[in-house]
């Protein structure tokens, strides 16, 4: 009895051994995937420089333009303090793009062919992807943030809020990244990818509360708004910075009283669907 209570003891510190291995592998080789797709930013500084200039243009372009004809009475900062939530939810969304593009663009040269002779996690490709347009994202709010001080903008939440908005500017990205690489698996060449997305990212970041509040909207979009995920993430950030209108009444939609909550909800919604579907449709394309 005692034997065979050792036995089975051993087994199960085996298959958790293994399963401890495993994740190691699949971490080492993501972590060198994304240093490679950082690297590779890096020597082609392109990407970078207009992934930063794009939410200068639009914070410039919303605040001095737009804001002149929008008017948001009640809020200290004006239009301008109303637009930045919607400027950097707008902006983390199509900085996920880049997963599905960088996707399309490495098997369309046959990358992902060369990856497939490596020993290495077939999973790690598209967690190092995902991982390394993160840091695009750091630092277009970086730059973002920067510009909308420029222009007027203020956090006038604590440290801790601000930091909590930041992240969750980063993790609804992540998550958005996940869609993008099925998108980018699906349609195999970049320009297809770009118009693909564009298509879809469209629609939502700007049939939602980024650039106008909700009040504003008729009523059969403005329930879409009320329950777009962009509009979810954009409260949820005026609110941690403090950037909310005192004279609005509160809203009525659930999404809009506990934006926070909705927010984390729908990052772990996108996850557990996106990722197996990317996994899967990885393990179709190079099999291929």
């Amino acid at each position: 009895m005692t034997a065979a209570t050792g036995a089975n003891a051993a087994t199960a510190t085996s298959r958790d051994t293994g399963l401890v291995e495993r994740l190691a592998i699949v971490l080492n080789d993501s972590r060198t995937i994304a240093k490679r797709n950082v690297i590779k930013i890096k020597r082609v500084p392109d990407v970078l420089i207009f992934s930063t200039m794009s939410p200068i243009m639009f914070v410039l372009l919303f605040a001095y333009v737009f804001g002149t004809a929008i008017q948001v009475p009640g809020m200290e900062g004006g239009y301008r303090e109303f637009l930045i939530a919607g400027i950097f939810a707008q902006t983390v969304v199509f900085g996920a793009t880049f997963t599905g593009a960088g996707l399309a663009e490495d098997m369309q040269k046959g990358i992902i062919d060369r990856f497939r002779s490596l020993p290495m996690a077939p999973s790690a490709v598209l967690v190092g992807r995902t991982l390394s347009d993160v840091v695009i994202n750091v630092v277009s709010l970086v730059v973002m943030s920067l510009t909308g001080l420029l222009v007027g903008w203020r956090i006038r939440g604590s440290f801790l809020d601000a930091v909590f908005a930041y992240i969750l500017l980063l993790l609804f990205a992540y998550a958005v990244s996940w869609i993008m690489a099925v998108v980018g698996l699906l349609v195999r060449t970049p320009e297809v990818f770009n118009n693909a997305s564009f298509m879809v990212i469209f629609p939502l970041t700007f049939l939602a509360n980024t650039f106008v509040p909700l009040e504003n909207l008729p009523a059969v979009l403005k329930v879409f708004a009320e329950w777009n995920p962009v509009s979810a993430v954009t409260q949820a950030t005026r609110d941690l910075f403090g950037n909310n209108n005192p004279a609005m009444p509160p809203p009525d939609a659930w999404p809009m009283r506990n934006p926070e909550i909705t927010t984390l909800a729908w990052v772990v919604i996108i996850l557990v669907v996106f990722v197996p579907l990317a996994l899967r449709q990885y393990k179709r394309t190079v099999s291929r």
